[in-house]
């Protein structure tokens, strides 16, 4: 009897002795899980500043009977604000729309750290042969090149992180969106740079989500 009833203390203890060693490994992945969220609360990264500063067009026309070619270069320039928290771009893909419609391929930009209040500079090309569009699109932008006035919309996708002294967070998805309005003709405000090759300085500011 006496052996049988050691038995059952022993096994109730190895129970005990487990609970405890659960509920210890619990508490102290829960602190740690509130440490962390109170730091990242309190150090909590603020947005890239994006500026779209000029675009360079090499080429931009329509041909029948709805196709757009175009090739241009832009420089975009990034801002981390933040003077506590970097920024790793993993990954960023720029391209051109024209009422909500791609008119270029997309363009990967090289994967990059942002240290605190840096600044980073891209200027990547951006190009499309003969991609079809909608014969809406195709009217209005003939229409809006005989105003003198194209108004593109240029376009970042990537993944962002952010990094916390030694913690780096998890990927969050980036969008921005710059507004370039390119003018033709008479009304031109470029420079050339080139035969048929005309600069545009822009500086437009970039709406940024995260």
């Amino acid at each position: 009897m006496t052996s049988k009833k050691d038995c059952g203390n022993h096994g109730h203890k190895r129970r005990r002795f487990v609970r405890l060693l659960f509920a210890v490994i619990l508490t102290f992945l829960l602190i740690a899980l509130i440490v962390i969220l109170l730091v990242w609360a309190i150090l909590r990264p603020s947005k890239p500043k994006f500026i779209l500063q000029d675009a360079t067009v090499y080429a931009f026309n329509v041909s029948y009977p709805s196709f757009i070619t175009s090739n241009f270069q832009v420089t975009v320039s990034s801002r981390n604000p933040d003077d506590r928290v970097g920024i790793y771009y993993d990954r960023l893909d720029i391209y051109a729309t024209y009422r909500d419609q791609q008119i270029t391929l997309r363009t990967s930009i090289p994967s990059s750290y942002q240290g605190h209040k840096e600044t980073n500079v891209w200027s990547p090309f951006i190009y499309g042969n003969s991609v079809p569009v909608s014969p809406y699109n195709s009217v209005a932008l003939s229409q809006d090149q005989g105003a003198g006035v194209v108004m593109l919309m240029i376009k970042i996708d990537g993944r962002v992180r952010f990094k916390v002294g030694t913690f780096i967070s998890a990927k969050y998805n980036l969008h921005v969106r710059c507004p370039a309005y390119i003018q033709f003709g008479s009304r031109t405000s470029g420079i050339m740079v080139g035969d048929n090759v005309v600069k545009y300085q822009l500086a437009t500011r970039c709406h940024v989500s995260i």
